[in-house]
Parts: C-alpha cells; structure tokens; sequence
C-alpha cells in the first residue's frame, strides 16, 4: 500500500510537470468556485435574515389579533422575563385644520407606548426634509409624528395642527424609518403616530373599529421559543380567533420574493457550472487516460500489479480533487464578497459571517466530480494488458460500465439538486441536461449515418468527401463530440436566453413605465369626472376597476367559517371580506389558466388561481357572498394567473359581466403612471394658467407628479391616492442589482462551456495527427487537409448549435413557467443563431487545440503510432 501511495505521488508531480491534468483541475475549480460562491452568499444572507427579522418585526416574536391581546398573554410574557411592547393600528382620515385648506387624507393610524420599538430602531426628522435621527422616545401626548408626504398632500408643516377625529394633536416630527412597519396595502397609506394616551381623546376606536393589535415580545431565545410555542398552541386550538405569530416571511414577503428570485437565478447558473463542469472532466479523463496507456503497460511489465496501479491513480485524482477543490473554496470565498457589493441595499445592516457548511459542500461536490467522471476511465489502465508494449491494438479504453457511471451520475445530481434549494429548479435543470444527453447522442448518430449518403463522392469537393470520410469512419468519437459539444453549448444558449428574454419578461412585470399611482374611493357619481381629470392630464393609459366588498359565506351551498381549514392563510381569507370587480373584457395583464372568460356570462366568476388552491376550490363550484347584506351566487367559470407585483389594479374574484346589480354599494378603484411634468402645456396651447380655485384638476402651477397628486387630492378630496413610485423604484434598482450578479457569474459558466469546447474538440486530437500523417505521406497539401479541419469542425459545431439551441428554448420555456413564472416564448431565430455559433466557437477551439496537429513532421508521427 505504501510502494501504491508513493507511486501515485510520483505520477501526480510527473503528470502536473507535464500539463496532464491541467483541464481537469480547471473543470473542478469553476464547478466548486461557482457553487460555493453563491453558498457563501446564500448562507451569509439566510443568516441576516433570520438575524435582522427580529428588527423589522419590532420584537423577537409578534402575537397580531384583530381584538385586544388578553392581559393573560402579557402576564405570561412577564412571568417568562420577556419585555412586552402593544402597538395598534387601523385607518382612518386624516384632515387640516380648516383655516388651511381643511384637505383630507386616508393614514395609517398607529399608537404606541413607552418601550416601542423592542427591537430595530426609529427614526425622525426635525423638518420634512430633514436628515433622519435614531430615538428611544415615542411622541408626547399632546403630540403627532407623521410621514413627510402627509404634510405635502395637506400642505402643512411642523408645528401646525393635525385633526383625527375629535382631537386635534400638534405635529412635533416627521418619520423617516419605521422598523416594523410591514408590506400591508395600509402600508403604503401615510403613517400617524400618536400615544396611546391620546387614542381615547380621538374617540375613533369604537366597538365595531377594524383594529389591528400587535403585542410584540423581546429577550432571550430559550424564553420566547416557550412563549411562541405556547402561543402557538392556543392559536391552533381555535381558542384565539383571528390571531397569528407573525414571521419574517409574512411580515415582509415583497422582499422576499425578490431574494427567493435572485437565489433562484444564481442557483440556476451555478448549477450550469457545475454540469459543464462535469462533462468536462469526463472528457479531460478520457484523454487522459487514452495517454496513459502505454505507461501503464510497462508498468505492468516491470512487475507492478493492478491492484497498485489502481491505488495510484485513486491516491492521485484524490489528491488533485482535493487541492482544486480547496482552490475552487477560496475562489468562491473571495467572488461572493462581490456578490455581497453587487446586492447592496437588500438588507440594511452587514451580513454575519458564514458557516463551514458552502465550503464542506464545495469539497464534496469537487471530489464527486472528479471520482463520478473522471475515475471510472482512469481505473481501466489498471486493466491494461502488457502486451500493449510490442501490440498497440490491444488495451484500449473501453466505455465505463453503466453500474459505476449510474452511481456517480445519481450521486452528483443529488448533489446538485440539494444545491439548488428548489425542486423545481434542479429537477428541470439536472433533468433536462440527462435527457439532453441522450437526445444529443441519440441525434448525432443518426446524423453521422446520413452524412455518407448525403454527400455524392462524385461531385462534392474534395475536401468535403474527406471531411466526411473522417467523420463517419469513427462514428462513435463523432456522437461523443457531438454530444460534448451540444451539452456546452446548450448551458451558454440558455443562459443567454435567460439574460436577454427572461430578464426582459422580469422588466416586464415591473417596467419603467408601470402605474405608480393607485386610487380607492372614488363614488359612481364622480367616475366620469375623474376619468375626464386623468385624460385632460394626459394619462391616456389606467386601469379603471369597479370594486365592492364580499364576504365569502358558502361554497356549493354549504356555509363556510374559518373552523373548515387548517391553513392559517385560508382561516384569515374565510374570515374578512373580499375586494370584488366586474369587467366585461379579461385584464389584459391576467392570464386565463382554465376554462374561459365569457363576456356577460350571468351566474359566473373568474378566480385567481392561488386562492382556488388555498380555499380547496374547483372549477364548476358556487360560491355564494354577502355583499353589503346582498346574497349574491355564481360559478367558477376560469381561473386566472395574477402576478401581485405588476403595479396593476388585481382581485381574488371577479365577475366577468359589464355591469352589476344598481343596489350594490359600488366605488372605482384606479392605477395610473401620474405625469412627470405639470401642468401639461403643449407649445401650440401656451397660456394663462386658471386661477387659483379654478374647478379644474389642473389647478396652480406645480412641478411635476407631486402637483399633480395635490391638484387632484383639491378637486376629489374623498379619494385615496396612493403614490407607489418609492415601491417601483426599489424593485427596479433591486432588478438591476440582480442582473449584475448574475451576469457576474455567467463568466464561470462562460469559462466551464469553453473548456468543454476544448476538451470534445481536443479529444481525438492524436487520431486525428495519425490520419493527417497517413495523409501528407501520400500527398496531401497542407492546405487541403485545413480545409478538411475546418469542415469537419464547422459541421461538427453546426449540428451541435441547432440541437442545443432548440433544446435550450424548451429547458428556458420551462424554467420561465414552473420555476420564474413568467410569460416566455423564444425566438424563432434561436436555432439558426445557436447553429452559427457552435460552428464558429468550434472552429476556434480547434484553431487553438488543433493548431499544432498539421505541424508535426510526418515521420515523427508515423514512427510514434508503429511503436
């Protein structure tokens, strides 16, 4: 065992003297570099997540009630040594004293107590456009904190008087950052903060006030894990209703969607890494091996045995795998620092420190490439017979057993899925490559059977029948290199797809030129004024929207209560009232899953596709509401697929007629792009502006959307206008953060494809130096045989071009579906384009693999090849 470990030492220095293991090394390291580079980062975000959450949750666990929490939950809190903070919230208008223009505004109300925040940190300013300061305190009674845009819809300031309901409280600061203040809808309202002991003074909560109680808990770990499981308990028992522990997930779901999006598209190109990274190494073996067989074959003449040969390369490829393993951690250790750069701003504060888990993971994943792909050809020179010494024929590698490359396969595929964190992901990525594979080889066989009987030997140029000829007398290198080659190149056609076309539909969702204003409340008798407002404003483009509140009381006649599910989330929708719509047309950004949309079909409703899978409802069900004390039944007819993040006007539910019922209590709901420049004054209409009080929405001279809001909020006071354009902008900035950390480690993918081009190009390169030898000696011109190259090359890149690139669009079309969820259809042109470039990425590695071939003297490589 010794003599075996310090033979494979030799050979491991003789082998890395000579270049041997040179692709191999390289194969490994972008495979372990790529992957625990986004482990490193995944595990660093996880890790401020879970850290972070606790601040912007204001405690380290939050009971949310729609009554007052029972003094009994408190009592306990205390018992456990865990500090106790309650906040309460609800909506309701806001207004200005009537000596200053008396303007009203829907807000966010919120009391709070000495104490709040437990966790995180509020800050406020001293004016509205005042720095941000920290504080511990929480407003005076007597006193108001507000959201700067409250002060500009009603054009107040600090220090002026601010009315809810009865009392009238002075403005004292302006909120800059509220920790826990949550992704609701009301969110998006303007926040007042008042003390608690001023909520009596206001006289607006009221038995029947739709209040949200939030008592949030702090201290140590062991304590609140005991009040959360006790709470938990309760709540699942039914003896709290309508009462939750509210998570990091529910709590700020918007961003994570968008760091679920981004892990999922760094996990899909390091995934792509990492399969190339495999086929390379399995062809980089393969030559390997293929020259290592005459050495092997002395050493079995001088006596070694195969037990020792065999142990020599294991202690060998074990040795590589390790150190390109060890570098490919340290490489991924310093890339995700960029990745940490290039996501800047996605959480707030700096990222703990990593555990050993990416780097262990990197390992196994390095050390796995090399023994699953590259061992198993490797191994066969222990088997090689000495005859080989004075017979060449005789000891040449034969294809691996499909035992050992079936164990090594499953074991790196499960490995990949376990790095993808997402079923989906890894099983279309990991699935669709397998079965590329197989396609590809089977394809490329059956092309290298037609290529003889396709081209005419009689009238073809010379240079193409030999080409041809070198192609179809070893078929079996053909659907190799073909295979190789179509593998690589499907990575890189997919991945560009994914950055031109599934970015562009990610755009989409969200793009420039999305609504950033929503408007609630406008009354039937104003619709047609409002309407006239927005067109006479320029906004030529909204979605218009009738909305009426529902409660959802029967399901195909039998009554329903949030006693009938389990689920937390569909207890909550059993147990409020539903935002309803009508529209003859479908919304164009809805997409109808099943059945269809009849225009003016009565008895009939569209569902949104996930609450007919949270209720456990089915197409051709009644659903029966009480909408305002009026029963209204219809059936499921279609389900739509709704994107919630599109900045467009949504429902659960709607009803797909032009028109409903008069006696229903109907108001419009609307989502616009404001106007970035007002009042809009075209050159040809250039006048004085309307006096100030003048019935028009245009009303005094502004600069640019807030004008606008604040001329509208003049003319239609009652309405809620909600400016989304702080929301838009973040998820853009956030989608531009993203795409340059993908792009950034496209280049690791970019570098495994090319060295899979150069290793399947590579791969017969001593073959090919026979064939040309035998060639020059009869008289063929260097030129000739170029040409030979190059057609063979070009062919070669051709075919495997097409096949990837229409395999590609099929993988991309699924990850778009299943995985991103978007709409996404590739270009016809995409197998043309793929075509042209396998064929000149393929001529290029064979320039740069093959260069050397037609330069060899003649004699030296028919000597070589006799002995």
């Amino acid at each position: 065992m010794n003599a075996a470990i310090r033979l494979g030492w030799r050979t491991l220095r003789r082998d890395l003297r000579a270049g041997e293991l040179r692709l191999l090394i390289v194969a490994v390291l972008l495979a372990v570099a790529a992957l625990t580079a986004v482990g490193f980062f995944a595990d660093r975000l996880q890790g401020g997540l879970q850290r972070d959450a606790r601040q912007l949750l204001g405690g380290d666990a939050v009971l949310v009630t729609d009554n007052p929490t029972p003094p009994a939950f408190a009592q306990r809190a205390a018992a456990l040594g865990l500090d106790g903070a309650m906040t309460y919230t609800f909506p309701t208008m806001a207004r200005a004293p009537d000596a200053q223009g008396g303007a009203s505004r829907l807000v966010a109300f919120k009391a709070v107590a000495p104490g709040y925040p437990l966790r995180g940190s509020l800050q406020v300013a001293a004016t509205a456009d005042g720095a941000g300061e920290a504080t511990r305190e929480v407003p005076a009674p007597g006193q108001v904190w507000v959201d700067a845009g409250l002060l500009a819809a009603l054009d107040l300031r600090v220090g002026d008087t601010l009315l809810l309901g009865d009392a009238g409280l002075a403005i004292s600061r302006v909120i800059v950052i509220e920790p826990d203040r949550g992704a609701g809808f009301m969110s998006f309202a303007p926040r007042v903060m008042v003390n608690q002991a001023d909520v009596p003074r206001t006289g607006l909560v009221q038995p029947a006030s739709r209040v949200t109680y939030r008592f949030a808990v702090a201290g140590g770990a062991r304590a609140v894990k005991a009040f959360s499981d006790e709470l938990d308990a309760v709540i699942k028992k039914g003896e709290l209703r309508g009462a939750r522990l509210e998570s990091f997930e529910s709590g700020r779901p918007e961003m994570r969607q968008t760091l679920d999006r981004a892990s999922k598209f760094l996990n899909l190109v390091a995934l792509l890494a990492a399969l190339l990274s495999a086929v390379a190494v399995a062809l980089a073996a393969r030559g390997f091996a293929a020259r290592h067989l005459d050495d092997c074959a002395m050493l079995r003449v001088l006596g070694e045995s195969q037990r020792a040969i065999a142990t020599a390369y294991i202690v060998e490829f074990a040795l590589v795998g390790l150190a390109a393993s060890l570098l490919g951690v340290f490489v991924g250790w310093g890339v995700h620092h960029l990745f940490v750069l290039l996501l800047a701003g996605l959480v707030e504060t700096a990222l703990p420190a990593p555990t050993l888990w990416p780097a262990a993971f990197g390992i196994g994943v390095g050390l796995t490439l090399l023994f699953a792909f590259g061992l198993p050809p490797v191994l066969q020179l222990a088997r090689v017979p000495p005859l080989r010494v004075i017979r060449r024929d005789v000891g040449g590698l034969r294809p691996a057993s499909a035992a050992v490359l079936g164990v090594g396969t499953l074991g790196f595929a499960a490995l990949l899925l376990a790095a993808s964190s997402d079923v989906k992901l890894g099983g279309i990525a990991v699935g669709g490559f397998a079965g590329a594979v197989l396609l590809f080889a089977l394809l490329a066989w059956v092309a290298v059977k037609l290529l003889r009987r396709l081209v005419n030997e009689a009238t073809a140029p010379r240079w193409l029948v030999l080409a041809t000829r070198q192609i179809s007398a070893r078929p079996a290198y053909a659907v190799v290199q073909v295979s190789s080659l179509a593998v690589g190149l499907l990575a890189l056609v997919l991945l560009v797809l994914l950055r031109t076309d599934l970015v562009a539909s990610w755009r989409r969702a969200t793009p420039p030129d999305a609504p950033n204003r929503f408007v609630i409340n406008v009354m039937p008798d104003q619709e047609e004024a409002f309407r006239t407002a927005l067109n006479g404003a320029g906004v030529g483009r909204y979605d218009w929207y009738p909305m009426f509140r529902g409660r959802l009381v029967a399901i195909n006649g039998k009554p329903v209560s949030p006693d009938d599910y389990a689920d937390d989330r569909a207890k909550r929708l059993v147990d409020r009232e539903f935002n309803l719509s009508n529209a003859a047309d479908k919304p164009p950004h809805n997409e109808i899953e099943q059945g269809a949309w009849t225009s003016g079909e009565a008895g009939s409703v569209s569902v949104e596709e996930g609450l007919m899978e949270t209720l456990g409802l089915k197409m051709g069900d009644t659903l029966s509401f009480d909408i305002g004390g009026i029963p209204s039944e219809a059936r499921i007819t279609s389900t739509r697929k709704v994107d919630w993040g599109s900045m467009h006007a949504n429902f659960f539910v709607m009803y797909p007629v032009a028109a409903m019922p008069p006696e229903l209590p109907v108001t419009y709901m609307g989502a616009f792009r404001a106007p970035e420049i007002w009042p809009p004054r075209s050159p040809a209409s250039r006048g004085p502006l309307p006096p100030e009080g003048a019935p028009s929405i245009l009303g005094r001279p502004g600069d640019g959307s807030t004008s606008f809001d604040n001329a509208l909020v003049r003319q239609f006071p009652n309405v809620t206008n909600v400016d989304m354009s702080a929301t838009i902008a973040q998820v853009q900035r956030v989608l531009d953060q993203v795409i340059r950390a993908v792009e950034f480690l496209f280049g690791f993918t970019l570098a495994a494809g090319l060295v899979v081009l150069f290793a399947a190009v590579t791969a017969t390169r001593e073959e090919r130096a026979r064939e040309f030898a035998v060639m020059r000696a009869v008289g063929a011109r260097a030129a000739l045989l170029r040409q030979v190259q190059r057609a063979e090359l070009a062919g070669v890149g051709l075919l495997a071009g097409l096949l990837a690139s229409i395999v590609a669009s099929v993988i991309g079309w699924g990850l778009a579906r299943w995985v991103f969820e978007f709409s996404w259809t590739a270009s016809p042109l995409v197998p043309l384009a793929g075509g042209a470039a396998g064929a000149l990425l393929a001529l290029a590695a064979g320039w740069w693999g093959l260069r050397e071939v037609l330069r060899r003297p003649v004699v030296a490589t028919l000597r070589q090849a006799a002995e």
